[in-house]
Parts: structure tokens; sequence; C-alpha cells
């Protein structure tokens, strides 16, 4: 693999950054709007227009919400940007996965009115799940009821950082047109029309506010780090470049988190946002090496344009015209014309292209280096989560996790003649997203096509449409449901005897078996073992639990995989010569399912917290429709006006809940979802898929 004279200076200089939120709080605006401010565009997209740069796929346009992930890249300061704009929307929470997986940090965006969301505290979770340092941006300080304080404490009580907020807004809701940076001192005001900040000194009427708030921040920001703290005891104050200093430690280690305020819409907030995102979000060079294995032992990769060439694929596009994977580069150096390995599935790739990306636009390159974020044309079997490295040097990354699907729909190519296009159409959806999940039904012999919620399945059905693919009849969306164990058995025997000539099969096995947990709806399986004195070898200990996880693909009541339950092996024996592995998983996997048929189970099905914001004067219509789908309630509040209704609902009784929710709040309610597990099914439901 060539090398090239980039230098470490260089790779110091770039940030890879994503912009994390709840829907509607202004993620694609602030993209737009750092494009704008960096000179990449020179026309600020509207997302009421459909015409942002980043949501520029039909569906999104039409739709207003961020349905993909998208790439830019921009340059401010004399660093390189390489930005994701992520999906707000929960059906699409693992495009945030895939995106965060490979992301050295991130921009947190809250609506000032509104403060922390549902979404926003299920993104904040997985960038803390991927270590992946935040800043925050209040966002929309022009609306009415925006509260920079309410929203802070917002953050503070829900996702428990320690919030370092660094600017006082200048003036409130319709007035507010500036800043003031309490690290330098100094106000930012934004005039109508002008395009940059004029800056200037800090307004008198907002300076003993802005000394308290200084003042605050030094305290906090000593009390967190130790070279502030002793430049606090000395002089009893911070000097900007040492707060400033301590800023970029504490959020590169994640002690702190800085806070920002603006208003994307108006173009307000930006630069110090970009100025922020260079001086305290870490390069490259400032995370872990990436970790992975080969042969079993577990090898780290520096940052290092001169290292072998490493890189994780966290996206591929998969058209009709040809294939884009889109690759972070760990280490090394490719250029075009290479020849890159997969050592998932042993096959080697030649690089045909490699493309920086802005959204649906692409620049080619000769090279790209360790931290840059590109396309790589060529690479024909490279799927999500494969890996691609120096066949020299081989290294395997770990893959981003897809989460499990939890709604299925039939689908069916409206003419039998195009069955085939549909087949293809589906795998090439299955292929650019992993989420969504393609099987036959064995018993009916129908195409199930599984996802995260009802609108992703819907995107992935017009998706199909849009690009030429056949016309598709669609089934009724079904939920997942699950069976799990309520009362267990102990000591429940099973011997597997077979002979037909030749060596014959032989495992004795002795199982417990009981609820994972004290609730019902534990997820999961946990096996062991307590044999003692050798009765079962160990090795067929391992293919007993092997032949347990293969018995819960189908369960006693409906054929649904089974959940939440402990298995014990606590005896067993075997025979000199008709012992084997083989003999040993099918005992696991026949004993365990006579074992369920022996307990009491339970049906599980699918449940999500609901969060409905409607008028005050609809909230006992809201209510009353929410009991009649079993929801249970969990709180309420007002804000602004406005009713906030938090409750948790099974995801079977949500499909249609848009049209109804509109009906009854006369278009002005709207609600999100997030799912939060299983619980226990009522003994009349709808009939599930299976």
């Amino acid at each position: 693999m060539r090398t090239n004279t980039t230098t470490l200076a260089t790779l110091a200089a770039v940030r890879n950054i994503g912009i994390l939120a709840h829907v509607d709080a202004g993620k694609t605006t602030v993209t737009e709007r750092i494009l704008y401010a960096t000179g990449t565009t020179h026309k600020r997209g509207e997302v009421h227009d459909g015409t942002t740069v980043t949501d520029f796929d039909p569906q999104e346009r039409d739709r207003g919400i961020t349905i993909f992930a998208a790439a830019v890249s921009c340059a401010w300061d004399g660093c390189r940007v390489n930005l994701i704009d992520t999906p707000g929307h929960v059906d699409f929470a693992d495009e945030v996965e895939r995106s965060l997986r490979v992301l050295d940090g991130a921009v947190a965006v809250f609506d000032a009115v509104a403060g922390v969301e549902p979404q926003s505290e299920s993104v904040w979770r997985q960038a803390d799940r991927h270590g992946v340092p935040r800043i925050a941006f209040v966002n929309k300080m022009d609306r009415a009821g925006a509260d920079l304080d309410r929203a802070v404490d917002s953050i503070r009580q829900r996702l428990h950082p320690v919030p370092l907020v660094v600017q006082l807004p200048i003036g409130a809701e319709d007035a507010f047109s500036g800043v003031v940076d309490l690290v330098r001192m100094r106000s930012l005001v934004w005039h109508d029309g002008a395009g940059t900040a004029v800056e200037g000194p800090v307004p008198e009427e907002l300076g003993a506010e802005a000394v308290r708030r200084r003042r605050t921040l030094e305290e906090t920001v000593a009390e967190l780090h130790p070279a502030a703290l002793e430049e606090f005891c000395d002089r009893e104050a911070l000097s900007a470049a040492t707060l400033a200093a301590a800023l970029r430690d504490l959020t590169r280690t994640r002690d702190g988190v800085v806070v920002l305020c603006g208003s994307a819409y108006r173009n307000r907030g930006i630069e110090p946002l970009l100025d922020a995102v260079v001086a305290y979000l870490p390069s490259p060079l400032d995370v872990p090496a990436v970790r992975g294995v080969h042969a079993g032992a577990g090898q780290e990769r520096a940052a290092d344009p001169e290292a072998p060439f490493a890189g994780l694929v966290f996206k591929v596009n998969a058209s009709a015209t040809g294939r884009l994977a889109y690759v972070r580069v760990y280490s090394g150096t490719v250029e075009k014309g290479d020849t890159v390995w997969d050592p998932a599935t042993g096959r080697t790739e030649r690089v045909a292209r490699i493309l920086r990306v802005m959204a649906d636009r692409h620049e080619r390159l000769d090279r790209a280096v360790a931290g840059d974020i590109v396309a790589l044309a060529g690479a024909k079997s490279a799927r999500t989560g494969s890996t691609l490295c120096d066949p020299g040097a081989p290294l395997l990354l770990e893959p981003p996790v897809s989460a499990e699907p939890v709604v299925s729909v039939a689908v069916e190519a409206r003419r039998a003649t195009d069955t085939g296009r549909l087949v293809t159409a589906l795998a090439r959806l299955a292929e650019e997203d992993p989420s969504l999940v393609v099987r036959t039904d064995a018993e009916t012999g129908q195409t199930v096509l599984s996802g995260m919620g009802e609108l992703h399945l819907e995107v992935a059905v017009e998706k199909i449409r849009r690009d030429g693919g056949p016309e598709v009849r669609v089934g009724r969306p079904r939920v997942a449901y699950r069976e799990t164990v309520v009362e267990g058995v102990t000591g429940f025997v099973f011997r597997h005897v077979k002979q037909d000539g030749g060596a014959g099969q032989f495992a004795h096995v002795v199982l417990d078996v009981e609820p994972l947990g004290p609730e019902v709806g534990a997820i999961g399986l946990e096996f062991r073992s307590t044999v003692v004195g050798g009765a079962v070898p160990q090795e067929y200990v391992r293919a007993v639990e092997a032949g347990c996880r293969d018995a819960l693909a189908e369960g006693p009541l409906d054929g649904h995989p089974v959940t939440g339950l402990r298995v014990t092996l606590t005896d067993g024996s075997t025979h000199v010569k008709d012992s084997s592995d083989t003999a040993f998983r099918t005992a696991g996997r026949l004993g365990l399912r006579a074992a369920l048929r022996a307990c009491a189970t339970a049906l599980l099905e699918p449940v999500a917290e609901v969060t409905v914001t409607v008028p005050e004067d609809a909230v006992g219509s809201v209510l009353g429709d929410l009991a009649a789908r079993r929801g249970r309630v969990g709180g309420s509040e007002t804000r602004g006006g406005v009713a906030v209704l938090t409750a948790t609902v099974p995801l079977a009784e949500l499909f249609g809940y848009a049209t109804r929710l509109r009906s009854r709040t006369q278009g002005r309610g709207t609600f999100t979802t997030r799912p939060t597990g299983y619980a226990p099914a009522p003994a009349t439901r709808p009939v599930p898929v299976r």
C-alpha cells in the first residue's frame, strides 16, 4: 500500500462531527447554515422549501424530515470539517447508530422552548455508548417562550452532564439579536440582513449578569479541571486562555458539555458554534487508537497516514447505476486503483474511485488518508460494517450493531410477473439499511419486511416505487411478539439417543428453566452450568448452550421467539463412543423445547413511550383515546400554553394514531414515540404475522 507525506499537523486540523437532535429541533437548518457560513454553499437552503443540501432525497423534501444520514464537508478556520446530518425520528435511529460509530465528536441541538425531548435523550444515550464528546447548541432562541436557562436545566436533569454555558443571550424571543461570549467577554450581534456578527463590548445592561455568569463558569470549570483549579486558587479568576484550554479538555474527556445558543433559521450563532467545534471537539489524533482483532488477538491502529490502511464501511448506497461504500479511514492511506481486503469475507476489492461526499454530489480525490470520511466506488461486495484494510496487515474492526426490528408487513408485487423485480428491490433495500430485514414466512409463503416502525416501512416501500421498482401491495403492519417464561421447571431430564447404523448419538442433560428477572419482559437468555465432577465435559456444555439458543427461535405458544429466561445445566451423562458436540447440541435444542412446553409461558408485545404535545383544551379527548389504546399515562406538564403528555402504549395500538390525533386536535397535536421494551400482552390481541 503506498503512503503519502501528509503531516500529523494536517490530521490535527480535521473534525469528524455529527449533528444530533430530536425531530424538528433544527438539525438540518443548523447544517445548512454551517455550509453557508463556511462558503460551501452560496444560498441558504430551507427545509420548508425543499431546498436543503443534506435532505436531497425526494421523500425527505416531501415529508420535511431527515430520513437518511447525509455526509458533507466544509472548511473553517484552517480546519476540514466532515459533518454528518443524522435523522431525528426514532424509526431511523439505526442511521444515527451507524454514524456515531465513525464520528469523533458531535453537536447536540436542542429546542429552546421544548428543551430535552424524547429522541434527543435517545441520541444522547447512543453517543454515550460510543464515547463521543459533544457540545450543545440551544436552537430557536427567537421563538416565543424560548428560555436558555430552562433548556439548560432540562439538559442537566434529564441527561445528567455538567453544562458549561459559555454564552448569554442578548434579547429574548423576537428581540434575540446576539450573544455575550463569556470566555472572551465580548458581544456578538447579528443585524437583520447581515451575514456575519458584529463584535463589540458587553452591553451595559448585561454587564453585571455577564460577570456573574462568567464567575459561575469559572467556578464550575475549576471544580472539574486540576490546572484550572490551581490558577483559580492563585488568582481567584481564570484567564481566557486557561478557561478555553480547560473547556477543551473537559469536552474531550466528557466531564463537561459546552453549551451555546442561537437561531439557525435567522443565521444567528453559527460562527461561534463553528469556532467551538474547532476549539473544543477532538481531531482524529485526540481520540484513542482504533481497536480490532486479527488471528484472535487484539490490535490497535493509530491515526497515522504512514500506518497500514484500515477503514470501516458505515453506509452503502446501492443504486441501479453502481455502489458507493462510505468509509471512515482510521489509519494509513488509500489511493485510487489500490487493492484492499475484506477480512470478514476474505475477498479483495479494487478501489475504482475515491470521492469526497457533499450529500448527493461528489468530488473526485486521488487519495484518502487517516481521519477522512469518503465514498469508495468499486467495492462490489462490501457491506455496512465491513472492514477494508491493507492485504499485508489484516485487521477486523467491530461493526455497528443493528437494532432488532419491531414491526413487520407482508409485501408482494401487484403483478406476478414483477416478483423477481421485487426480490431485487428488497435485497437492495436491506443492503443499504441493515435495520430492514426481509424473510419468507415458512407457513404462509409470504414475503415479510420488518423494520423499526410504521414510518420506516412506509419509507422503504415508497423508495421501491420511486426507484423504478414494481408496484407493491402491502399488508397491515404487525408487531414482533415474543414469548417468555412466567413459571419455570426444575430438574427437567432429557435424553437424546439415536442409533441407525454406524456411530450413534447419545446425550443426557438435566435442565432448570426459570424467568430471567423478577418482572415479566426481561430480555435475553442467560445460560450457566453447575455440573460438577466432569459429568458433562466443558466442550459439550458449550454445545448444550448453542442448542438452547437454537431452541429460542420458536416458542410453545404461537411460535414466536422466546426471551427473558435463565437456563441452568445441572447434570447429565455421556457415552464413551456415541457422545459428541452434535449430540449434545441436539439435546440442548430438543430438551429446552420440551422443557418450555412444561413451563408456564406468556406472550409479550413491544411497547413504546409516547410523548404527545396538544393544546390544553384537547387534553381530555387525547387522554381518553390513549386509554382506549391501552396506554398508561406516566406524566403531564404544561409548556407555553400546551400540554405535554407521556404514556406507555403497546406498539400495535399506535398504527394510524397520527390521523386520529390530528382529528381530535384540529391538526394542532403532535407526538413522538420511543421503543422501551416488551410487556405482557392481553389474552385477546391482533393476530400476528409469524
